[in-house]
Protein backbone atom coordinates (compact mmCIF):
# COMPACT_ATOMS: atom_id res chain seq x y z
CA UNK A 1 0.00 0.00 0.00
CA UNK A 2 2.91 2.29 0.79
CA UNK A 3 4.56 1.94 -2.05
CA UNK A 4 1.21 2.40 -4.45
CA UNK A 5 0.57 5.46 -2.59
CA UNK A 6 4.28 7.05 -3.38
CA UNK A 7 4.47 5.32 -6.85
CA UNK A 8 0.96 7.68 -7.62
CA UNK A 9 1.69 10.28 -5.55
CA UNK A 10 -1.16 10.11 -3.71
CA UNK A 11 -2.20 10.78 0.34
CA UNK A 12 -4.12 8.22 2.30
CA UNK A 13 -6.95 10.52 2.27
CA UNK A 14 -7.50 11.07 -1.21
CA UNK A 15 -6.76 7.24 -1.65
CA UNK A 16 -9.88 6.62 0.68
CA UNK A 17 -12.07 8.94 -1.41
CA UNK A 18 -10.94 6.92 -4.36
CA UNK A 19 -11.67 3.75 -2.96
CA UNK A 20 -14.71 4.41 -0.48
CA UNK A 21 -12.57 2.95 2.60
CA UNK A 22 -12.63 5.26 5.44
CA UNK A 23 -9.12 6.49 6.16
CA UNK A 24 -8.69 5.55 9.92
CA UNK A 25 -9.67 1.75 8.66
CA UNK A 26 -6.77 2.28 6.03
CA UNK A 27 -4.48 3.37 9.08
CA UNK A 28 -5.24 1.07 11.30
CA UNK A 29 -4.03 -1.56 8.22
CA UNK A 30 -1.16 0.02 7.64
CA UNK A 31 0.39 1.07 10.97
CA UNK A 32 -1.59 -1.63 13.07
CA UNK A 33 -2.15 -4.41 10.34
CA UNK A 34 -5.35 -5.14 11.46
CA UNK A 35 -7.38 -7.31 8.85
CA UNK A 36 -9.95 -5.02 7.07
CA UNK A 37 -12.67 -6.92 5.65
CA UNK A 38 -12.75 -8.93 2.21
CA UNK A 39 -15.40 -6.28 0.77
CA UNK A 40 -12.97 -3.57 1.85
CA UNK A 41 -10.05 -5.09 0.37
CA UNK A 42 -12.36 -5.44 -3.03
CA UNK A 43 -12.88 -1.51 -2.64
CA UNK A 44 -9.14 -0.75 -2.52
CA UNK A 45 -7.79 -3.54 -5.35
CA UNK A 46 -10.66 -1.80 -7.78
CA UNK A 47 -9.18 1.73 -6.82
CA UNK A 48 -5.98 0.41 -7.79
CA UNK A 49 -6.89 -0.83 -11.09
CA UNK A 50 -5.83 -4.62 -10.65
CA UNK A 51 -7.49 -7.52 -11.04
CA UNK A 52 -10.73 -8.55 -8.89
CA UNK A 53 -8.92 -11.08 -6.16
CA UNK A 54 -5.37 -9.80 -6.52
CA UNK A 55 -4.55 -10.04 -2.75
CA UNK A 56 -6.27 -13.16 -2.01
CA UNK A 57 -3.44 -15.13 -1.14
CA UNK A 58 -1.67 -12.64 1.05
CA UNK A 59 -5.14 -12.02 2.83
CA UNK A 60 -5.39 -15.94 3.60
CA UNK A 61 -1.49 -16.41 4.51
CA UNK A 62 -1.52 -13.62 6.99
CA UNK A 63 -4.83 -12.68 8.14
CA UNK A 64 -6.10 -16.24 8.25
CA UNK A 65 -3.08 -19.46 8.57
CA UNK A 66 -0.79 -16.99 10.73
CA UNK A 67 -3.76 -16.12 12.96
CA UNK A 68 -6.72 -17.93 14.88
CA UNK A 69 -8.61 -18.58 12.89
CA UNK A 70 -12.20 -16.73 12.85
CA UNK A 71 -15.08 -17.25 10.94
CA UNK A 72 -16.52 -14.27 10.64
CA UNK A 73 -13.74 -13.57 8.51
CA UNK A 74 -13.43 -16.53 6.85
CA UNK A 75 -17.32 -17.36 5.47
CA UNK A 76 -16.95 -14.39 3.36
CA UNK A 77 -13.21 -15.32 1.95
CA UNK A 78 -14.57 -18.08 0.56
CA UNK A 79 -17.58 -17.01 -0.88
CA UNK A 80 -15.39 -14.57 -2.81
CA UNK A 81 -13.14 -16.49 -3.78
CA UNK A 82 -16.02 -19.19 -4.61
CA UNK A 83 -17.43 -16.64 -7.12
CA UNK A 84 -13.79 -15.85 -8.66
CA UNK A 85 -13.12 -19.12 -8.92
CA UNK A 86 -10.25 -18.73 -7.07
CA UNK A 87 -10.43 -22.74 -6.02
CA UNK A 88 -6.64 -23.26 -5.05
CA UNK A 89 -7.48 -20.46 -2.00
CA UNK A 90 -10.42 -22.13 -0.85
CA UNK A 91 -8.35 -25.44 -0.56
CA UNK A 92 -5.94 -23.78 1.31
CA UNK A 93 -8.69 -22.13 4.03
CA UNK A 94 -10.34 -25.53 3.93
CA UNK A 95 -7.25 -27.68 4.70
CA UNK A 96 -5.92 -25.27 7.45
CA UNK A 97 -9.37 -24.96 9.42
CA UNK A 98 -10.40 -28.40 9.21
CA UNK A 99 -7.77 -29.36 11.79
CA UNK A 100 -10.44 -28.05 14.25
CA UNK A 101 -13.99 -29.93 13.49
CA UNK A 102 -15.56 -27.34 15.33
CA UNK A 103 -15.75 -25.90 12.05
CA UNK A 104 -17.15 -28.53 10.20
CA UNK A 105 -20.49 -27.67 10.56
CA UNK A 106 -20.16 -24.11 9.72
CA UNK A 107 -18.26 -25.41 6.47
CA UNK A 108 -21.15 -27.81 5.93
CA UNK A 109 -23.46 -24.87 5.67
CA UNK A 110 -21.28 -23.32 3.44
CA UNK A 111 -21.33 -25.38 0.87
CA UNK A 112 -24.58 -26.27 0.78
CA UNK A 113 -25.47 -22.65 -0.03
CA UNK A 114 -22.22 -22.66 -2.62
CA UNK A 115 -23.96 -26.12 -3.85
CA UNK A 116 -27.83 -24.28 -4.06
CA UNK A 117 -26.01 -21.55 -5.70
CA UNK A 118 -24.96 -23.85 -8.52
CA UNK A 119 -21.13 -23.30 -7.55
CA UNK A 120 -20.46 -26.95 -7.47
CA UNK A 121 -16.56 -26.63 -7.92
CA UNK A 122 -16.23 -24.85 -4.84
CA UNK A 123 -18.83 -26.68 -2.74
CA UNK A 124 -17.17 -29.73 -3.91
CA UNK A 125 -13.85 -28.76 -1.90
CA UNK A 126 -15.67 -27.99 0.75
CA UNK A 127 -17.61 -31.14 1.29
CA UNK A 128 -14.46 -33.02 0.99
CA UNK A 129 -13.04 -30.90 3.90
CA UNK A 130 -15.92 -31.97 6.30
CA UNK A 131 -16.08 -35.45 4.69
CA UNK A 132 -12.08 -35.98 5.46
CA UNK A 133 -12.52 -34.29 8.95
CA UNK A 134 -15.75 -36.68 9.44
CA UNK A 135 -14.47 -39.57 8.10
CA UNK A 136 -15.12 -41.97 11.61
CA UNK A 137 -17.81 -40.45 12.49
CA UNK A 138 -21.48 -42.05 11.56
CA UNK A 139 -23.58 -38.80 11.00
CA UNK A 140 -25.92 -37.76 8.79
CA UNK A 141 -23.82 -34.96 7.73
CA UNK A 142 -20.56 -37.32 6.49
CA UNK A 143 -23.09 -38.96 4.34
CA UNK A 144 -24.70 -35.72 2.86
CA UNK A 145 -21.43 -34.51 2.06
CA UNK A 146 -20.62 -38.23 0.14
CA UNK A 147 -24.08 -37.85 -1.64
CA UNK A 148 -23.15 -34.18 -3.17
CA UNK A 149 -19.94 -35.00 -4.18
CA UNK A 150 -21.60 -37.92 -5.63
CA UNK A 151 -23.66 -35.49 -7.56
CA UNK A 152 -20.81 -33.56 -8.44
CA UNK A 153 -18.80 -36.04 -9.79
CA UNK A 154 -20.25 -37.92 -11.86
CA UNK A 155 -20.04 -36.39 -15.20
CA UNK A 156 -19.15 -38.18 -19.25
CA UNK A 157 -16.59 -40.03 -17.86
CA UNK A 158 -17.78 -43.46 -17.28
CA UNK A 159 -15.08 -45.44 -16.05
CA UNK A 160 -14.93 -42.35 -13.10
CA UNK A 161 -18.74 -42.45 -12.79
CA UNK A 162 -18.38 -46.36 -11.69
CA UNK A 163 -15.78 -45.57 -9.00
CA UNK A 164 -17.80 -42.54 -7.95
CA UNK A 165 -21.03 -44.25 -7.61
CA UNK A 166 -19.59 -47.46 -5.40
CA UNK A 167 -17.90 -44.99 -3.33
CA UNK A 168 -21.06 -43.57 -2.37
CA UNK A 169 -23.29 -46.81 -2.05
CA UNK A 170 -22.01 -47.37 1.27
CA UNK A 171 -23.66 -44.08 2.72
CA UNK A 172 -27.16 -44.42 1.02
CA UNK A 173 -28.07 -46.17 4.74
CA UNK A 174 -26.88 -43.12 6.30
CA UNK A 175 -29.30 -40.77 4.79
CA UNK A 176 -32.47 -39.11 5.61
CA UNK A 177 -35.17 -42.02 4.83
CA UNK A 178 -36.54 -39.92 2.29
CA UNK A 179 -33.00 -38.58 0.66
CA UNK A 180 -32.36 -42.24 0.22
CA UNK A 181 -35.31 -42.14 -2.18
CA UNK A 182 -33.35 -40.06 -4.42
CA UNK A 183 -30.19 -40.76 -4.23
CA UNK A 184 -30.78 -44.63 -4.61
CA UNK A 185 -32.85 -43.17 -7.54
CA UNK A 186 -29.68 -41.73 -8.85
CA UNK A 187 -27.08 -44.64 -8.38
CA UNK A 188 -29.93 -46.89 -10.28
CA UNK A 189 -29.54 -44.57 -12.92
CA UNK A 190 -26.08 -44.35 -12.97
CA UNK A 191 -25.34 -47.84 -12.98
CA UNK A 192 -28.12 -48.01 -15.81
CA UNK A 193 -25.67 -45.66 -17.81
CA UNK A 194 -22.95 -48.37 -16.91
CA UNK A 195 -24.97 -51.33 -17.77
CA UNK A 196 -24.39 -52.82 -14.13
CA UNK A 197 -27.95 -54.64 -14.89
CA UNK A 198 -27.28 -56.74 -10.95
CA UNK A 199 -26.19 -53.30 -9.69
CA UNK A 200 -29.52 -51.71 -11.13
CA UNK A 201 -31.84 -54.60 -10.07
CA UNK A 202 -30.28 -54.33 -6.45
CA UNK A 203 -30.62 -51.04 -6.24
CA UNK A 204 -34.30 -50.68 -7.89
CA UNK A 205 -35.39 -53.44 -5.47
CA UNK A 206 -34.22 -51.16 -2.17
CA UNK A 207 -35.82 -48.04 -3.47
CA UNK A 208 -39.13 -49.81 -4.02
CA UNK A 209 -39.19 -51.01 -0.58
CA UNK A 210 -38.29 -47.95 1.11
CA UNK A 211 -40.82 -45.81 -1.03
CA UNK A 212 -43.70 -48.13 -0.54
CA UNK A 213 -42.99 -47.95 3.38
CA UNK A 214 -42.70 -43.72 3.19
CA UNK A 215 -46.11 -44.08 1.18
CA UNK A 216 -47.77 -46.38 3.60
CA UNK A 217 -46.70 -44.18 6.51
CA UNK A 218 -48.08 -40.96 4.56
CA UNK A 219 -51.13 -42.46 4.66
CA UNK A 220 -51.49 -43.92 8.07
CA UNK A 221 -55.16 -43.04 9.06
CA UNK A 222 -55.40 -39.84 11.78
CA UNK A 223 -51.63 -39.13 10.78
CA UNK A 224 -50.73 -35.51 10.93
CA UNK A 225 -48.44 -33.82 8.68
CA UNK A 226 -45.07 -32.53 10.02
CA UNK A 227 -44.10 -28.81 9.80
CA UNK A 228 -41.33 -28.25 7.60
CA UNK A 229 -41.63 -32.29 6.77
CA UNK A 230 -38.72 -33.09 3.95
CA UNK A 231 -40.03 -33.98 0.62
CA UNK A 232 -38.92 -36.19 -1.92
CA UNK A 233 -38.03 -34.67 -5.83
CA UNK A 234 -41.20 -36.44 -7.36
CA UNK A 235 -44.09 -37.73 -6.03
CA UNK A 236 -43.47 -40.42 -3.41
CA UNK A 237 -45.80 -42.99 -5.09
CA UNK A 238 -43.17 -42.98 -8.19
CA UNK A 239 -40.58 -44.08 -6.80
CA UNK A 240 -42.91 -47.33 -6.31
CA UNK A 241 -43.36 -47.30 -10.05
CA UNK A 242 -40.12 -45.86 -11.22
CA UNK A 243 -38.58 -49.02 -9.41
CA UNK A 244 -40.91 -51.43 -11.80
CA UNK A 245 -39.80 -49.29 -14.55
CA UNK A 246 -36.10 -49.84 -13.81
CA UNK A 247 -36.36 -53.76 -13.82
CA UNK A 248 -38.25 -54.01 -16.00
CA UNK A 249 -35.47 -52.54 -18.40
CA UNK A 250 -32.99 -55.05 -16.59
CA UNK A 251 -34.80 -58.03 -17.45
CA UNK A 252 -34.91 -56.41 -21.01
CA UNK A 253 -31.45 -56.12 -20.98
CA UNK A 254 -31.15 -59.68 -20.71
CA UNK A 255 -33.30 -60.54 -23.09
CA UNK A 256 -36.20 -61.86 -21.08
CA UNK A 257 -39.34 -60.00 -22.47
CA UNK A 258 -41.47 -62.04 -20.78
CA UNK A 259 -40.55 -60.59 -17.42
CA UNK A 260 -39.86 -57.34 -18.77
CA UNK A 261 -43.58 -57.23 -19.73
CA UNK A 262 -45.12 -58.27 -16.03
CA UNK A 263 -42.46 -55.23 -14.62
CA UNK A 264 -44.30 -52.96 -17.19
CA UNK A 265 -47.58 -54.11 -16.78
CA UNK A 266 -47.20 -53.19 -12.68
CA UNK A 267 -45.87 -49.43 -13.41
CA UNK A 268 -48.64 -49.02 -15.88
CA UNK A 269 -51.42 -50.01 -13.44
CA UNK A 270 -51.52 -47.46 -10.71
CA UNK A 271 -54.83 -47.83 -9.45
CA UNK A 272 -53.27 -48.28 -5.93
CA UNK A 273 -52.58 -44.40 -5.98
CA UNK A 274 -53.91 -42.16 -3.56
CA UNK A 275 -53.85 -38.62 -4.58
CA UNK A 276 -55.95 -37.74 -7.08
CA UNK A 277 -54.50 -34.13 -7.62
CA UNK A 278 -53.12 -32.81 -10.92
CA UNK A 279 -49.61 -33.45 -10.27
CA UNK A 280 -50.59 -37.05 -9.66
CA UNK A 281 -52.36 -37.65 -12.71
CA UNK A 282 -49.50 -36.00 -15.09
CA UNK A 283 -46.81 -38.64 -13.40
CA UNK A 284 -50.03 -41.46 -13.76
CA UNK A 285 -50.73 -40.64 -17.17
CA UNK A 286 -46.47 -40.46 -18.01
CA UNK A 287 -45.90 -43.76 -16.19
CA UNK A 288 -49.05 -45.19 -18.48
CA UNK A 289 -47.32 -43.32 -21.82
CA UNK A 290 -44.00 -45.20 -20.91
CA UNK A 291 -45.39 -48.45 -20.04
CA UNK A 292 -47.94 -48.40 -23.80
CA UNK A 293 -44.63 -47.93 -25.37
CA UNK A 294 -42.45 -50.19 -23.80
CA UNK A 295 -45.09 -53.10 -24.15
CA UNK A 296 -44.49 -52.69 -27.85
CA UNK A 297 -40.63 -52.32 -27.74
CA UNK A 298 -40.63 -55.18 -25.89
CA UNK A 299 -42.74 -57.19 -28.37
CA UNK A 300 -40.22 -55.97 -31.47
CA UNK A 301 -36.92 -56.83 -29.72
CA UNK A 302 -38.60 -60.51 -29.01
CA UNK A 303 -38.79 -61.07 -32.77
CA UNK A 304 -42.04 -59.66 -33.61
CA UNK A 305 -42.00 -57.62 -36.34
CA UNK A 306 -45.74 -56.97 -36.88
CA UNK A 307 -45.70 -54.28 -34.49
CA UNK A 308 -43.03 -51.95 -35.95
CA UNK A 309 -46.06 -49.39 -37.67
CA UNK A 310 -47.87 -50.07 -34.28
CA UNK A 311 -44.91 -48.28 -32.83
CA UNK A 312 -44.27 -45.82 -35.73
CA UNK A 313 -48.25 -44.61 -34.84
CA UNK A 314 -47.27 -44.59 -30.79
CA UNK A 315 -44.62 -42.39 -32.01
CA UNK A 316 -46.62 -39.88 -34.30
CA UNK A 317 -49.09 -39.86 -31.56
CA UNK A 318 -46.95 -38.58 -28.79
CA UNK A 319 -47.00 -35.10 -28.26
CA UNK A 320 -44.41 -33.08 -26.60
CA UNK A 321 -41.76 -35.52 -27.85
CA UNK A 322 -38.10 -34.81 -26.43
CA UNK A 323 -34.93 -35.53 -27.46
CA UNK A 324 -34.42 -37.78 -25.14
CA UNK A 325 -37.84 -39.26 -25.98
CA UNK A 326 -36.97 -39.36 -30.01
CA UNK A 327 -33.46 -40.84 -29.65
CA UNK A 328 -34.31 -43.56 -27.58
CA UNK A 329 -37.59 -44.48 -29.65
CA UNK A 330 -34.75 -44.60 -33.11
CA UNK A 331 -32.50 -46.60 -31.07
CA UNK A 332 -35.01 -49.35 -30.40
CA UNK A 333 -36.03 -49.33 -34.46
CA UNK A 334 -32.37 -49.45 -35.01
CA UNK A 335 -32.00 -52.36 -32.30
CA UNK A 336 -34.69 -54.49 -34.28
CA UNK A 337 -33.94 -53.34 -37.98
CA UNK A 338 -29.70 -54.82 -37.21
CA UNK A 339 -30.81 -57.73 -35.18
CA UNK A 340 -33.74 -59.16 -37.27
CA UNK A 341 -32.09 -57.97 -40.87
CA UNK A 342 -35.25 -55.23 -41.73
CA UNK A 343 -35.15 -52.57 -44.28
CA UNK A 344 -36.56 -49.20 -42.29
CA UNK A 345 -35.01 -46.52 -44.95
CA UNK A 346 -38.11 -44.72 -44.64
CA UNK A 347 -38.20 -44.46 -41.42
CA UNK A 348 -35.16 -42.75 -41.15
CA UNK A 349 -35.60 -40.58 -44.04
CA UNK A 350 -39.19 -39.35 -42.03
CA UNK A 351 -36.91 -38.72 -38.91
CA UNK A 352 -33.86 -37.44 -41.06
CA UNK A 353 -34.01 -33.91 -39.54
CA UNK A 354 -34.37 -35.17 -36.49
CA UNK A 355 -31.15 -37.50 -36.30
CA UNK A 356 -29.05 -34.63 -37.86
CA UNK A 357 -30.09 -32.69 -34.50
CA UNK A 358 -28.50 -35.64 -32.28
CA UNK A 359 -25.21 -34.04 -32.44
CA UNK A 360 -26.16 -31.60 -30.17
CA UNK A 361 -26.82 -33.39 -26.74
CA UNK A 362 -29.31 -31.79 -23.95
CA UNK A 363 -27.80 -30.30 -20.53
CA UNK A 364 -29.18 -30.94 -17.44
CA UNK A 365 -28.79 -31.61 -13.81
CA UNK A 366 -31.18 -34.48 -14.16
CA UNK A 367 -28.79 -37.63 -12.97
CA UNK A 368 -30.86 -39.44 -15.82
CA UNK A 369 -30.69 -36.93 -18.74
CA UNK A 370 -26.64 -36.38 -17.79
CA UNK A 371 -25.97 -40.29 -17.41
CA UNK A 372 -28.26 -42.40 -19.37
CA UNK A 373 -29.13 -40.34 -22.56
CA UNK A 374 -24.83 -39.70 -23.45
CA UNK A 375 -24.98 -43.66 -23.57
CA UNK A 376 -28.23 -43.68 -25.62
CA UNK A 377 -26.85 -41.42 -28.15
CA UNK A 378 -23.64 -43.14 -28.44
CA UNK A 379 -24.99 -46.68 -28.65
CA UNK A 380 -27.61 -45.19 -31.37
CA UNK A 381 -24.54 -43.70 -33.72
CA UNK A 382 -23.27 -47.25 -33.24
CA UNK A 383 -26.60 -48.86 -34.72
CA UNK A 384 -26.64 -46.58 -37.16
CA UNK A 385 -23.28 -46.99 -38.37
CA UNK A 386 -23.73 -50.44 -38.05
CA UNK A 387 -27.16 -50.59 -40.27
CA UNK A 388 -25.48 -48.68 -43.22
CA UNK A 389 -22.59 -50.62 -43.37
CA UNK A 390 -24.58 -53.48 -43.89
CA UNK A 391 -26.85 -51.61 -46.88
CA UNK A 392 -23.78 -50.74 -48.82
CA UNK A 393 -24.44 -47.06 -48.06
CA UNK A 394 -20.40 -46.29 -46.98
CA UNK A 395 -20.46 -42.26 -46.82
CA UNK A 396 -23.55 -42.30 -44.07
CA UNK A 397 -22.18 -45.21 -42.56
CA UNK A 398 -18.94 -44.05 -41.94
CA UNK A 399 -20.44 -40.40 -40.57
CA UNK A 400 -22.23 -42.26 -37.99
CA UNK A 401 -19.45 -44.65 -37.20
CA UNK A 402 -16.75 -41.19 -36.62
CA UNK A 403 -19.61 -39.65 -34.56
CA UNK A 404 -20.45 -42.54 -32.01
CA UNK A 405 -16.52 -43.34 -31.80
CA UNK A 406 -16.12 -39.61 -30.39
CA UNK A 407 -18.85 -40.16 -28.36
CA UNK A 408 -17.25 -43.52 -27.03
CA UNK A 409 -13.94 -41.81 -26.19
CA UNK A 410 -15.68 -38.56 -24.37
CA UNK A 411 -18.28 -41.77 -22.43
CA UNK A 412 -14.37 -43.51 -21.54
CA UNK A 413 -16.42 -46.55 -22.86
CA UNK A 414 -13.96 -49.20 -23.73
CA UNK A 415 -16.34 -51.64 -25.11
CA UNK A 416 -18.27 -49.27 -27.13
CA UNK A 417 -14.99 -47.67 -28.72
CA UNK A 418 -13.69 -51.40 -29.65
CA UNK A 419 -17.04 -52.15 -31.36
CA UNK A 420 -16.37 -49.16 -33.36
CA UNK A 421 -12.81 -50.17 -34.19
CA UNK A 422 -13.72 -53.24 -34.73
CA UNK A 423 -16.71 -52.12 -37.43
CA UNK A 424 -14.45 -50.33 -38.98
CA UNK A 425 -12.14 -52.62 -39.53
CA UNK A 426 -14.24 -54.91 -41.39
CA UNK A 427 -15.58 -51.87 -43.78
CA UNK A 428 -12.35 -49.87 -44.11
CA UNK A 429 -11.60 -51.67 -47.60
CA UNK A 430 -14.66 -49.40 -48.66
CA UNK A 431 -13.83 -45.94 -46.87
CA UNK A 432 -12.01 -42.94 -49.27
CA UNK A 433 -8.55 -42.38 -47.68
CA UNK A 434 -9.85 -39.25 -45.71
CA UNK A 435 -12.07 -41.14 -44.08
CA UNK A 436 -9.62 -43.74 -43.16
CA UNK A 437 -6.95 -40.85 -42.41
CA UNK A 438 -9.68 -39.43 -39.83
CA UNK A 439 -10.04 -42.91 -37.96
CA UNK A 440 -6.42 -43.41 -37.45
CA UNK A 441 -5.92 -40.25 -36.12
CA UNK A 442 -8.63 -40.75 -33.72
CA UNK A 443 -7.01 -44.17 -32.49
CA UNK A 444 -4.11 -42.75 -32.69
CA UNK A 445 -4.95 -39.82 -30.20
CA UNK A 446 -6.73 -42.07 -28.18
CA UNK A 447 -3.66 -44.30 -27.87
CA UNK A 448 -2.04 -40.54 -26.74
CA UNK A 449 -4.51 -39.47 -24.18
CA UNK A 450 -4.31 -43.25 -22.65
CA UNK A 451 -0.51 -43.31 -22.88
CA UNK A 452 -0.25 -39.64 -21.25
CA UNK A 453 -3.04 -40.99 -18.86
CA UNK A 454 -1.67 -44.21 -17.50
CA UNK A 455 2.13 -43.97 -17.98
CA UNK A 456 4.46 -44.51 -20.83
CA UNK A 457 4.29 -48.91 -21.41
CA UNK A 458 7.57 -50.41 -20.73
CA UNK A 459 9.22 -51.55 -23.48
CA UNK A 460 9.73 -54.97 -24.56
CA UNK A 461 13.56 -55.66 -25.44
Amino acid sequence: MDNYLRENNLTLAEFAECSGVHQRTLNNWILKHRPVAIHQLDRMTLAMGLPEGSFYERYIEHYIIERSPDWRRIEPVLYRCAELDKLEAIQRVVGHIMDKLLYSPKLFDAAERLFAQGRHAAALLLYEGVAEGEKYQHSERLAICQYRMFTIQVGDDQSRNLKVATLFEPFVERLDEIDQLDALKDLANVYRSLRQWDKVDKTARIMKEKAKIQYSIKHQEKRKPREHEKKTRGPLFGYIAYADLLCAGVYEAQGDYQQALQYTYAYANLDWVKETDEDTRHWVNLFRHWAKANVIVNKLLSGDVSVLYEYLNYIDASSDTTQEDRVTQLLNIMITANRYQLDVNDILKQFETEIESFSHQPSSGDIYVQQVMPDYFAWFGYEMAYYYLHQGMYSDGFKHLMNASIKANILNNETYFINCMGLFVRFQAHAFPETKAGFFNLIEKVWLNNVKKNGTANRCE
